[in-house]
């Protein structure tokens, strides 16, 4: 019913069933995957109503849920590397993990896709994630408006240029200070480009 393959070796047969509607690949020198694919072999498709999940575990560690396959979604690619700390890859030498599969109502294996999508996750040392997701505030979110008003506003005036009184308010007189749009353009890629550096720090701008 399942395929697996792991880039650069030839595709896998060894899936075993260990309970009702789950199956488990064992994957040898698990250290070593970058990518695999795991896909619906076409021959029994899923019957209406379900889908799977997939997960994978490494010795002494939790199932860590990677995606989801369904009858519109019949193949995925999922990147181990990120699942693993390097130390505990250099700790683990030709060690063997299992990928698993375990096939649910769509209602569950959607539910579960939403936790792993509403949860921002990192590694740690030891090879296990923690929650980041946070909670914003009102006041926390009412600071990053005002910094970020403040930083587009301090940014912007270091290029403003005085212009005579005719361009300003028709008969107010009062001299005005003209902005290039291009300033406007510029701060905003210099914001996106600090927060892609650095997400984690995205609300101290």
């Amino acid at each position: 019913m399942f395929g697996c393959i792991v880039a650069g070796r030839l595709v896998q047969t060894n899936l075993r069933q260990v309970d009702v509607n789950k199956y488990v690949f064992e994957l040898p020198d698990a250290h070593l995957i970058n990518h695999l694919v795991v896909f619906l072999l076409g021959t029994i498709p899923f019957q209406p109503g379900q889908a799977a999940t997939v997960h994978l575990l490494w010795p002494n560690k939790d199932w860590q849920f990677l995606g989801v396959l369904s009858n519109d979604k019949p193949s995925a690619i999922f990147r181990l590397k990120s699942t693993i700390s390097a130390e505990d890859a250099a700790q683990m030498p030709h060690v063997n993990a299992e990928l698993g599969i375990s096939i649910e109502p769509i209602q569950a294996v959607e539910q579960e896709a939403q936790r792993a999508r509403g949860t921002s996750q990192a590694l740690v040392p030891g090879g296990q994630q923690q929650q980041q997701q946070q909670q914003v505030s009102p006041q926390s979110a009412q600071q990053f408006v005002e910094k970020t008003m403040s930083s587009l506003y301090d940014y912007a005036m270091s290029f403003a240029t005085r212009a005579n009184s005719t361009m300003g308010l028709i008969g107010s007189g009062a001299p005005v200070q003209v902005l290039p749009t291009k300033v406007f353009d510029d701060w905003y890629n210099n914001t996106m480009r600090k927060i892609q550096r650095d997400p984690a720090n995205s609300m101290n701008i």
